[in-house]
C-alpha cells in the first residue's frame, strides 16, 4: 500500500524541480562538438574533413563497382540480343568513360561465346552427329516409318 502512495504522489513531485537540479545537468553538457568527442576545435574540424573524404571515396568506388557491372549487363543484352535498359545505360554515364568490365568476366564472357559460336556453326552440328549413336538413329527412323504405314491403313481402305 505504501508503493501505490509513493508512486502516485512521490513521482509527479519530484518533476517539479523545486532544488534546481535541472538547471546543473544543462550546464554539464557542452555545447560544442569538439568538447564533447575529448578534442580541440581545430582536431574536430581535421577528423570531419577526413569523414567526409572518405565517404566521397566510397561512394566513387561503389559508384565505379555499377557501372562494371552495368557495363557486363550491356555486352550480355547484346550478345543474347536482349532490349538495352536506360538505367544502365545511366550507370555507365554517370561513372564517365574509365569504365572496364574486370577482365575474369569478359574472359567468361568470351569463353561462353565461342564456345556458341561452335555448336552454331556446320561444323559443328556434324561434331554433334558423330557424337550420336547411329544404331538408335535407326530404330527411330523405322519406329517412324512403321507408325506412318499402319495410320495410313487405318484411313485408306484401298490399302
Amino acid at each position: 500500500m505504501a508503493f501505490l502512495i509513493k508512486s502516485m504522489i512521490g513521482n509527479p513531485l519530484s518533476g517539479i524541480g523545486l532544488g534546481g537540479g535541472g538547471d546543473k545537468e544543462e550546464e554539464a553538457a557542452p555545447t560544442d562538438p569538439a568538447k564533447a568527442a575529448g578534442m580541440t576545435r581545430e582536431e574536430y574540424e581535421e577528423y570531419q574533413k577526413q569523414v567526409v573524404e572518405e565517404k566521397m571515396e566510397r561512394d566513387a568506388d561503389f559508384l565505379h563497382k555499377k557501372a562494371e557491372r552495368a557495363t557486363l549487363r550491356v555486352c550480355l543484352r547484346e550478345k543474347y540480343r536482349l532490349p538495352k535498359s536506360e538505367q544502365d545505360d545511366n550507370m555507365i554515364e554517370m561513372a564517365g568513360d574509365d569504365v572496364d568490365v574486370p577482365e575474369e568476366l569478359l574472359k567468361m564472357v568470351d569463353e561462353d561465346a565461342t564456345e556458341e559460336e561452335g555448336k552454331d556453326s556446320l561444323m559443328g552440328q556434324f561434331q554433334n552427329l558423330q557424337n550420336m549413336d547411329m544404331d538408335q538413329l535407326k530404330e527411330k527412323a523405322s519406329a517412324t516409318v512403321t507408325e506412318m504405314k499402319t495410320k495410313a491403313e487405318e484411313k485408306c481402305s484401298v490399302m
